[in-house]
């Protein structure tokens, strides 16, 4: 039997929680690195702090243990001696007697009455024996590398740490960095107004914030980085300044000078919520695939990060507004950031190499900056855009899936001077692969602007059962498809799938075919619901 090597409890990590003398090292720790942290890194500062305290207390309990048992030594009756094979329990030596074996040189037997009140016989006395060897940390436990124990444990204490980074009146952040509030440089007024005239000769920005230091002369006899740190918090206070760079990067813009369908969603994106049975239709929404073109839809799943490329089905709100769903299946594609709700990043163009900016919308769900772009590369609703993340920190790659221009037949939304939309098939010039499904052709959007801006007399339901009327009258079998009845009611109102599917689901005037194709009852073809 050996002595074991002491070590952490095998649940230390499990058990974890940051205690005041915890918060008190981090808070100390910045105060002398004088440098902002994110919570990442305050975290393995404190592991590595934790540890060192532990091993601390290993040492000091190696030396504290006094007379430990060592079968080289010799004891007396009444003398208490501690076991470390035996999880360091104590026990009172009750007598001795000499040992008895020919395969070893004279040596004693101790009887030992443990604390548990059991009676057990050790040897004494004997020279050579594994337990003769020191006590000793065992440096090899992983219980004591901070790298596994962040692999292993680190997400959940990550979110124990940033809660109570949050709670904290001591602490300040910017950009997911955090620092001492007492350690701030006092940046005044004056030198935001400063900034915010920086910002307007450069037509809002972006800029970083050494750039506008470098206009402003605040002081930076201090620590350059706490000076940074000071000026990014005084800007994030400040309402007329917004933070849109991407994690890890940031990048200032004069709040006033952001494209107005940055500032507030455009009115073809917005739309009030109808309850419906979510359940009851889910699986109908996966077969639409609906995390490549609809915002609204929240499914809880996250995408495969090694995704690099997304196919867009466009429709008419998005087309209309001049953005991209900012879906589950699309968001790891664009920059993020920890806190801005808006970030400003770079289009390419896969066949021009033209870059133009855009913005991604994350409260609202979206991707502004490319009305320009649809219209020079004659896109449709329908159309298939492919979006790719690219090589380049800040940048996205977005590719229209051109084809030779020609007359085909395809659905066509055209606007009464009654301002009704009917619906019907027409030769039309496509330059652009169309979803079959999805593809319709508006030649007067102008005049649907003015239908989308009337009061919305009629409900969901009415609506839907004009469109069947119209969209299977296009069908030979006077079947509809539900993606495409999906991409019509958008042409005339912002509406998810999942309430066309609940309602088309529930009617007695719809029949479900199978898969995604319905067909109106025969007592509803002229009737009203």
């Amino acid at each position: 039997m050996a002595i074991a090597p002491l070590t952490l409890s095998k649940n230390y990590w499990e058990t974890f929680e940051i205690q005041d003398e915890d918060l008190e090292f981090l808070y100390n720790n910045l105060l002398e690195i004088e440098m902002p942290q994110t919570p990442q890194e305050i975290l393995r500062s404190l592991l590595i702090e934790r540890i060192r305290v532990e091993k601390n207390q290993l040492e000091k309990q190696i030396q504290s243990q006094g007379a430990l048992y060592l079968p080289k030594e010799h004891y007396q009756s009444g003398q208490t001696i501690k076991f470390s094979a035996f999880d360091w329990q104590s026990g009172t030596v009750q007598s001795t007697r000499p040992g008895n074996n020919p395969e070893y040189p004279p040596f004693e037997v101790i009887e030992v009455q443990m604390e548990t009140g059991e009676t057990r016989q050790f040897a004494a006395g004997l020279g050579e024996h594994p337990l003769n060897t020191p006590v000793r940390i065992n440096e090899s436990d992983p219980a004591l590398n901070v790298q596994h124990v962040l692999k292993t444990y680190g997400r959940e204490m990550l979110a124990q740490l940033t809660e109570i980074l949050e709670q904290s009146p001591d602490l300040v952040q910017i950009a997911g960095r955090w620092f001492p509030r007492a350690l701030l440089v006092d940046v005044n007024i004056g030198y935001l107004n400063l900034a915010e005239a920086v910002l307007e000769m450069e037509n809002g920005g972006p800029l970083t914030t050494q750039a506008i230091l470098s206009q402003i002369e605040l002081p930076t006899d201090v620590n350059a980085k706490l000076t940074e740190f000071s000026l990014n918090l005084a800007l994030q206070e400040d309402g007329r300044f917004d933070e849109v760079g991407p994690s890890g990067e940031i990048l200032w813009f004069l709040h006033r000078l952001e494209p107005e369908s940055v500032q507030t969603p455009p009115r073809w994106l917005t739309w009030n919520p109808i309850p419906h049975d979510a359940a009851t239709v889910q699986p109908l929404l996966q077969q639409m695939d609906v995390e490549t073109f609809d915002e609204l839809v929240e499914s809880g799943q996250c995408c495969e990060e090694e995704v690099q490329q997304v196919t867009v089905s466009l429709i008419y709100p998005h087309w209309r507004a001049g953005t991209l769903p900012l879906t589950n299946r699309l968001a790891h594609l664009f920059p993020t950031a920890y806190e801005s709700p808006r970030i400003q990043f770079t289009f390419v163009d896969a066949e021009t190499g033209q870059k133009f900016p855009g913005w991604v919308v994350r409260p609202s769900r979206y991707v502004y900056g490319l009305q320009e772009w649809y219209q020079a590369n004659n896109i449709l609703t329908g159309s298939l855009i492919e979006v790719q993340r690219s090589s380049t920190l800040g940048e996205i790659v977005i590719r229209a899936n051109k084809r030779r221009p020609a007359r085909d037949w395809v659905r066509t939304a055209l606007v009464g001077a009654d301002g009704g939309v009917v619906f019907t098939m027409l030769k039309q010039q496509i330059a652009t692969t169309l979803d079959e499904r999805m593809g319709f052709v508006i030649p007067n959007y102008g005049g649907l602007d003015s239908v989308w801006e009337q009061p919305r007399k009629a409900n969901l339901e009415q609506q839907l059962l004009e469109l069947m009327r119209e969209l299977s009258k296009l069908n030979p079998q006077g079947n509809v498809h539900a993606q495409e009845l999906y991409a019509a009611i958008n042409i005339l109102r912002r509406c998810p799938p999942g309430p066309i599917l609940s309602l088309l689901m529930q009617r007695p005037w719809a029949t479900h075919l199978g898969d995604l194709y319905f067909q109106l009852t025969e007592e509803s073809q002229e009737t009203s619901p």
